[in-house]
């Protein structure tokens, strides 16, 4: 939900608010048995209440603002349509309405020809609602605890979200739509050439369409072009080379974000001043992100710094995150988001945003917290299913030991750090010195291992093959690309040529669903919209409108459940169709499009309604054809087409004005809540 109402959070120290005593220091997790508090480190947004909570002696659960369980993606609240009531017309012999929902409620399901209005937003528009969820999935919020030195894929109560979201039975439905197997060619273009694409979807059956949408975050003319002009492997090559991509206008203005270049040193050199102007450093990343989304064209670059985000996830918004996390986009996740990722994982675990965000500061050899030592097993490598058990998840948190944070660095403290022989998984060390060098060695040796085990390799190929593929990705693709994984030390550039070099990937059109995020990043950028602000936009003395305007989108995102960086967990966003199927967050994107439509944040330039297509046919039919390809890529199919032909009450014969006789606005809108646009 949009914050404008909660008043900015002064910035703090390692330890408290402005140096005074944290109002929770006392409740902060020091110990193993399970005891998890506010405060602990894994903090969400502030103003959450909660109380201490004890969990099951060597319980894991995550405890958030919502209790037990790793929660996934809370639908924004309010299943009205506050911005589609209003234009069913008298005469229309569609009502706008209905034909949105016909049009955008669209569940991907087995035979996924067509898009399936699902069950909770076909209750919204029939006087009879549909009882149940809109998944049919079994709820299960794992909060039993796994017992101790007991493997986790013997214990299925604490799955991954992503399994267990897929468990449901429109999971299995997509399943059942998806590439089953495939091969690797000697290049993109031939892959992309030689596959054919059997799976039933309603999207355009076109490669270039097909990079663009799963490549980036929404395909635009301009880079239709560029693939077609550079052909796929030339794009391909340029994106994984972003250094030399020159940066957009819109990235150059982002010196108007203040706190962006700063150091964690001079953020809390600087903590009074910023606290004066209200200046939210954490909150002036996510702005930076969502510009970098929309206007880069740095585009897979991008798109993998927000895989990375959700996969080696840190919340933007912790206790200490206004100081640190900003330094964590940059030397961790921007840095090595298409390189190696053993060298990113060793830097986030000598980084003080994850060492405050999960406690390890906390963790000392007489009072040993595990949070840390879980989660790089758990998230950030082998996964859950990745052979380790609960004596593993011990052993490292006592190596571990030592790591913490002083005077906003990064310290290894060696009167804290446990001594003696360790065993994790298949690596074993003598840890015979607590020298703060030797000891850190160490550290780096098993996080390395951890990076390059043969699990990890499995899970990170897995989870981009969700990403970019499909919600239920061919083993043989994952296979593969953990194979080339292993192969290139974790190298990441050549993990994803293996997958654009896949028959998987180009056999999988139509297969991704766009989470909210996603769906109102790509309507900016189809739309074409301007970061330079509308002529006569009078904005105030603190803030450019440019700066202006990306808090306005990222509070727009926080309505619809999902912005950069955003979950307070360290799992990460669910990367699954299911796990997002809310029908006020789905409308809500919609009212979002008819925004921009209708040019009403002043704080950015949109091009009008009625300029949209050049040069307008004069028919209805032609004219939908072509505001089609201009916003979608792609034809609508005929049942689509009649649809938004009734959101304007006229037949495809009927002579229109560039205006669609007043309606261009509503059909645009209605085209962005299709099936075309929900799907990448």
């Amino acid at each position: 939900m949009a914050d404008q109402n909660v008043p900015p959070r002064r910035l703090r120290d390692d330890r408290g608010w402005d140096g005074r005593q944290h109002p929770l220091d006392g409740y902060r997790d020091l110990d193993h048995a399970g005891r998890y508090g506010p405060a602990a480190g894994y903090g969400g947004p502030a103003g959450y209440p909660g109380a201490v909570t004890t969990l099951p002696a060597h319980g894991s659960q995550w405890v958030g603002p919502d209790g037990f369980g790793r929660q996934g993606h809370a639908p924004a609240p309010g299943g009205g349509l506050p911005n589609l009531d209003d234009d069913d017309e008298p005469g229309r012999r569609t009502g706008r309405r209905r034909a949105l929902a016909a049009l955008g409620g669209a569940a991907v399901v087995a035979g996924g020809a067509a898009l399936a209005m699902n069950p909770q937003v076909r209750g919204l528009f029939r006087d009879d609602p549909v009882a149940g969820d809109a998944t049919g999935t079994v709820v299960t919020d794992g909060t039993a605890a796994r017992p101790s030195g007991q493997q986790p894929s013997t214990v299925r109560t604490y799955t991954e979200q992503n399994e267990s979201y897929m468990g449901s039975r429109a999971g299995a439905a997509l399943k059942r739509n998806s590439p089953t197997g495939g091969r690797l060619f000697d290049g993109p273009a031939a892959a992309a050439a030689a596959t054919p694409v059997t799976v039933k979807t309603v999207l355009a059956k076109d490669p270039v369409r097909h990079l663009a949408s799963r490549a980036t975050f929404g395909a635009t003319g301009k880079v239709l072009a560029d693939i077609k002009r550079l052909g796929i492997d030339g794009w391909l090559r340029r994106q994984l080379d972003p250094e030399k991509i020159a940066p957009t206008k819109a990235e150059l203005k982002l010196a108007e974000l203040p706190t962006l270049k700063l150091t964690p040193q001079q953020l809390r050199d600087q903590r009074n001043q910023l606290n004066e102007r209200g200046a939210q450093p954490e909150r002036e990343m996510i702005d930076a992100t969502i510009a970098r989304q929309i206007w880069s064209d740095r585009q897979l670059y991008e798109v993998m710094v927000d895989f990375w985000n959700d996969f080696l996830h840190v919340a933007a918004e912790f206790d200490g995150g206004e100081v640190y996390r900003n330094s964590f986009d940059r030397d961790v996740v921007r840095a090595h988001a298409l390189g190696s990722y053993p060298e990113m994982l060793i830097a986030a675990n000598r980084h003080p945003a994850l060492l405050l965000y999960l406690n390890q500061v906390d963790s000392r050899k007489d009072a040993v917290n595990e949070n840390l030592a879980r989660e790089n097993l758990e998230l950030y490598s082998v996964g859950v299913d990745g052979g380790y058990t609960e004596k593993d998840v011990r052993q490292a948190a006592m190596l571990q030991t030592g790591r913490g944070v002083a005077d906003g660095k990064y310290v290894f403290h060696p009167e804290r750090h446990y001594v003696g022989k360790v065993k994790i998984l298949g690596f074993s060390h003598p840890n015979s010195s607590n020298d703060p060098k030797v000891a850190d060695r160490v550290i780096d040796q098993y996080i390395t291992y951890l990076a390059l085990h043969p699990s990890t390799a499995q899970y990170v190929a897995r989870s981009l093959a969700t990403r970019f593929v499909s919600d239920t990705p061919p083993k043989s693709l994952v296979d593969r690309l953990a194979k080339t994984y292993a192969a290139n030390k974790g190298l990441i550039k050549p993990v994803l040529m293996t997958l654009f070099s896949s028959s998987e990937f180009w056999a999988a059109v139509g297969q991704k669903v766009r989470r909210p995020m996603e769906y109102l990043v790509a309507t900016y950028r189809t739309l074409g919209v301007r970061p330079e602000a509308s002529p006569g936009f009078q904005g105030d003395n603190r803030r450019t409108p440019y700066a202006q305007g990306l808090r306005q989108i990222q509070d727009k995102m926080r309505e619809l459940g999902q912005y950069p960086m955003g979950k307070p967990t360290p799992d990460g966003y669910a990367d699954v169709y299911v796990a997002w199927t809310s029908a006020g967050t789905m409308v809500d994107g919609w009212n979002e499009a008819g925004e921009l439509l209708g040019g009403r944040r002043k704080q950015f330039t949109y091009p009008a309604p009625e300029k949209l297509v050049a040069r307008p046919p004069a028919t209805a039919g032609a004219y939908v054809d072509e505001l089609a390809g201009r916003l979608v890529h792609q034809k609508l199919s005929a049942k689509e087409k009649a649809l938004v032909l009734g959101v304007a009450g006229v037949p495809a014969t009927a002579k229109v004005d560039a205006t669609f006789n007043g309606a261009v606005a509503a059909v645009a809108r209605a085209i962005l809540a299709s099936p075309q646009h929900h799907l990448r």
